[in-house]
């Protein structure tokens, strides 16, 4: 019983330690997540610059305009479990709250993955940040936009490259708007670019209701970034040497091999 109780002990305190947040870091500590520079939006954006992602947050939709981050090779098998430490970000006055997403039937879903920020502990805290949250339905979080999300980390893993990637969603002020005003976008895209070889490939995916699962097949939402840029409304910065991959010509993902690597590494601690 006693052990019982000191276990319990040690949760709630690990917990309660996602609540002691720190100020958001100087922008230009951003740089590895931002390498090729800021993207250019007529939103009205926010920057908050954190160790393990750069977020252009939009303060009146209460969601960002778009997120990027750099996973490094070395990062992309972190061993930190989840904590489902969500929080609202002390940074942003009246931002969006955990409480915005109670009973709307959306996942708080996250822009930069947990998966992808598990190699410290406080970094993983900071996932849960709010402002890394969009309003997301259970069949895209939990489904092809999760597949996409392990992919780049198997990418990263198995080429043993670092990438780039920029996540966003797709709104206006027709969208829906759920809690104290935090705007639900009609649409989500994940833009990863390989800083070794400059190649660059884009991803969009609808988000209208009544939401059906779209499966997993990724290159069935492969879309020209011009498109993506046009339509998100976001113009963002590439490499000089950037390619863009046609659909099907996306790196190759052992996913076998990447589960397995992740329980050699970590071992009770290999999660999704």
């Amino acid at each position: 019983m006693k052990r019982l109780l000191a276990l319990l002990l040690l949760t709630i305190t690990s917990l309660a330690q996602a609540w002691d947040q720190r100020a958001p870091l100087p922008l230009q500590s951003c740089q590895l997540h931002s390498p090729y520079g800021l993207a250019q939006t007529d939103k009205v954006a926010q920057p908050i610059c954190r160790e393990g992602y750069l977020v252009q947050y939009d303060a009146a939709a209460k969601i960002p305009v778009y997120v990027a981050y750099t996973l490094q090779s070395q990062n992309a098998l972190g061993c930190f479990p989840r904590t489902n430490a969500f929080v609202a970000d002390a940074s942003v006055p009246n931002g969006a709250r955990p409480d915005d997403y109670v009973s709307t039937g959306y996942d708080k879903g996250h822009a930069v993955p947990d998966g992808d920020l598990s190699w410290s502990q406080q970094v993983e805290y900071e996932s849960f940040l709010m402002t890394n949250m969009y309003p997301q339905a259970g069949s895209l979080n939990r489904g092809i936009w999760k597949l996409l999300e392990t992919s780049v980390r198997g990418w990263s893993v198995q080429l043993n490259n670092n990438f780039t990637i920029y996540v966003g969603g797709v709104y206006d002020g027709n969208d829906k708007k759920i809690g104290k005003g935090v705007v639900v976008p009609h649409g989500y895209y994940k833009i990863v670019v390989n800083n070794t070889t400059g190649a660059v490939a884009g991803w969009a995916f609808p988000h209208v209701p009544p939401y059906p699962n779209l499966g997993n097949d990724l290159t069935k939402f492969r879309l020209p970034i011009a498109q993506i840029e046009a339509a998100a409304g976001v113009k963002f910065a590439f490499p000089p040497n950037a390619q863009e991959l046609n659909p099907g010509q996306e790196w190759p993902v052992n996913f076998g091999a990447l589960t397995q690597a992740k329980r050699a590494k970590c071992g009770a601690n290999a999660q999704d």
